[in-house]
């Protein structure tokens, strides 16, 4: 789920995101999403190009603490990312800044880094590419119970050179999700019932810097 809130140039935009993720092969039709509970229309698909380079140490100590720092242009939330530890409920907690000029990490995020290492020593280990295409899966009223997307990826390891392609399926939710635990368990069968049926399948791993990476 996404509750973001506004912010000064120098304070993060705000939100929690709760998603599923899914591996799908490059012919894979789309899903049926007639049968989703709440969800009664589906907006026209966006394509958006996004480009994103991460950032951490030689060690990887970000990433070996749940956290990920990346710069992405593209998309209606391009800027800097800093994306926290999953909760127990799945959800992660992400921060967000304008991006700035080219020059390094800004000062702001800079501030808001966990304290894994020095800023010093981070530098990009991975550039994620991703031809993107989203779909709002609304209720009665309009509101937006998921977004819906396709991506197809390419990613680099900036470490070794290697590159890696993939195509996957986030389905994250949105404003007018479900609120009980119930009802939000009931649409997350659903969805995976509907991916399922489609040719989709579980990810094979639980983001796309750590599949950029080898993990």
């Amino acid at each position: 789920m996404t509750t973001e809130s506004s912010a000064p140039h120098d304070r993060p935009a705000h939100s929690v995101e709760v998603e599923l993720k899914f591996d799908v092969d490059d012919d894979t039709p789309l899903p049926d999403w007639s049968g989703l509970p709440g969800v009664t229309s589906v907006g026209a698909a966006e394509v958006r190009d996004l480009d994103a380079s991460y950032l951490d140490t030689a060690d990887l100590a970000l990433a070996r603490a749940g956290y990920a720092v990346r710069r992405r242009t593209g998309g209606p939330d391009e800027g800097w990312h800093i994306k926290g530890p999953r909760g127990a409920d799945g959800g992660r907690v992400e921060l967000q800044w304008p991006l700035g000029g080219s020059g390094g990490i800004p000062d702001a995020v800079a501030a808001a880094l966990p304290a894994v290492a020095a800023v010093a020593d981070y530098a990009p280990v991975a550039r994620i590419r991703n031809r993107r295409t989203a779909y709002s899966l609304q209720d009665a009223d309009g509101g937006l119970v998921a977004e819906f997307v396709d991506d197809h990826v390419v990613a680099t390891d900036e470490r070794d050179g290697t590159r890696r392609t993939w195509r996957e399926w986030e389905f994250e939710l949105g404003s007018a999700a479900p609120a009980s635990g119930d009802a939000r368990a009931a649409l997350f069968t659903a969805v995976e019932q509907a991916v399922r049926a489609a040719g989709g399948r579980e990810a094979a791993s639980a983001s796309k810097l750590a599949r950029a990476l080898g993990a």
